[in-house]
């Protein structure tokens, strides 16, 4: 591979000549530039990006912190990212905390470490030490999924799409309905989605039993485990369940159906997630899309926006669409 005092020699010109002609940070007469192409045309000559990212302190890597791999929303998102930063020469580096908060801390100083040109975190808390590692980095961060004040937030609109299926199986004509969540550390997945549920239960002023609401852990198993306890501990059974992930809801029907609990006519069932396999379990989910690849487009859209400028402040809420089908 050709070196740039190669090309000055070859074009008889200096090398900072070259340089300037390279990285288009200067004055070359027309003569030179004219004698420099002609070499480089010539020889094929390209650049190393090692060289480029000495040059211009970047490295075109984009750090993503991911809770898992294992889920559709997450492979959705980065779909996104990829798509967006691709077009702009821009490569992706994985990280997996596996719902690990220390791991989250410990990706986002590594990354940092790796010198990555800006880092996109798929969070799923806001832990106040993560918040305060987050604002001492001097790269560019965006933030998927959870409200980071101060910080460029990428975000669904958890609470109104609660309240809006709720509504909708309120309007099915049921009265009693169960709630499967997870853990309100996780700030939108568990405490907005609740809210959302018990605030429209209680703009229609329908009670809510202890026994209805149960927890799970983002798998299929914890979704049958909540619905073994909501069917089992309910002396006044619900009519319908409301659970806040596709996952937890394929769980909860598999409990349904094994036990012969016919779905939708004695259990009506409902979730977010629009995954993939949510039209294809029987009956078919009625579900909220949020449009994963979308918000991992977003999020790459911005964080391309403030590379090497200082971020503005920004909340994104992300749109949402309820998709009807033979679980309700």
């Amino acid at each position: 591979m050709l070196t740039i005092k190669e090309i000055a020699e070859m074009a008889n010109v200096s090398r900072s000549t070259v340089s300037r002609a390279l990285n288009n940070s200067g004055y070359v007469s027309e003569d030179a530039m004219e004698r420099i192409k002609k070499v480089i045309a010539e020889t094929g000559y390209a650049p190393s990006e090692h060289a480029k990212s000495l040059r211009t302190k970047r490295t075109k890597v984009i750090g993503v912190i991911l809770p898992t791999i294992q889920t559709e929303t997450s492979s959705k998102i980065v779909a996104g990212i990829d798509k967006e930063l691709s077009t702009q020469g821009y490569q992706i580096l994985l990280a997996n905390t596996n719902l690990d908060k220390a791991k989250e801390i410990e990706y986002v100083d590594l990354l940092k470490a790796r010198q990555v040109d800006g880092i996109i975190l798929v969070a799923t808390n806001t832990d106040p030490l993560l918040l305060k590692k987050i604002k001492g980095l001097t790269i560019p961060i965006v933030i998927i999924g959870q409200e980071m004040e101060g910080l460029v937030n990428v975000l669904y609109d958890d609470y109104h799409a609660s309240r809006e299926l709720t509504s909708f199986l309120i309007e099915k004509g049921h009265r009693k309905i169960a709630f499967i969540g997870v853990d309100e550390e996780d700030r939108a997945v568990g405490f907005l989605r609740k809210k959302g549920y018990k605030d429209e239960m209680i703009a229609h002023k329908l009670s809510i039993e202890p026994a209805w609401i149960q927890k799970g852990i983002f798998d299929i198993d914890s979704g049958r485990q909540a619905m073994d306890q909501i069917w089992t501990t309910s002396q006044n059974k619900p009519t319908a369940a409301f659970a806040v992930t596709d996952r937890l809801a394929i769980g909860a029907l598999s409990f349904l159906k094994d036990h012969k609990i016919s779905v939708p006519e004695q259990m009506a069932i409902a979730s977010i997630g629009a995954s993939e396999i949510s039209q294809y379990v029987d009956p078919p989910l009625t579900t909220i899309d949020y449009q994963n690849e979308k918000a991992g487009k977003e999020a790459a859209h911005q964080l391309l926006t403030n590379i090497g400028t200082k971020a503005a402040i920004k909340k994104i809420i992300l749109d949402y669409r309820l998709i009807i089908r033979d679980s309700v």
